[in-house]
């Protein structure tokens, strides 16, 4: 189980999930109501909590000259399911791996690739790896936004900052 966040923990954690880039720990100070060491120091607390993995970038794929994207619905047996992840993550062209909490249809595999060659390739070795491909899905696009829902409240905040 996770630790509870408070508002200046919430407050960081909307600001990374927007644009941890381009976003300094200044910035996020005057928003959250604390000081830029008390930020870092939130930062790296938050890190060696687990609660941030990592920084990301988001790659558009089709623009790095790899224009397929496909979504494996797979199925595994459950009690192997993490040695099985681990295999599909070593095929070359598996950019995101998803576990399941359901007995069939528990994997999802997406891939890129650059030709149907690349696409078939990755079909073969999971197929002999013993995983069941249920269905494979052309993906158009992909839409995503950070979680907006950390409750940071920029009343609590100015109240922070006026004490």
């Amino acid at each position: 189980m996770g630790r509870e966040l408070d508002n200046v923990d919430r407050g960081i954690l909307y600001h990374l999930q927007r644009d941890a880039r381009n976003t300094t720990t200044d910035e996020m100070a005057e928003t959250v109501g604390v000081s830029a060491s008390t930020i870092r120091n939130r930062i790296e607390a938050l890190e060696d909590d687990g609660i941030i993995k990592g920084y990301h970038p988001e790659i558009d794929y089709e623009a790095a000259n790899l224009p397929l994207r496909v979504l494996f619905v797979c199925t595994v047996p459950a009690t192997n399911q993490s040695e099985f992840v681990q295999q599909m993550l070593e095929i070359q062209g598996v950019v995101d791996v998803r576990e399941m909490l359901v007995g069939r249809r528990n994997i999802y595999v997406e891939v890129v690739g650059t030709s149907t060659k690349d696409i078939t390739r990755i079909t073969d070795t999971l197929h002999e790896s013993g995983v069941t491909v249920e269905s494979s899905e052309i993906m158009r696009e992909r839409h995503m936004q950070p979680f907006d829902h950390f409750h940071f409240s920029e009343e609590t905040a100015e109240e922070q900052r006026d004490s």
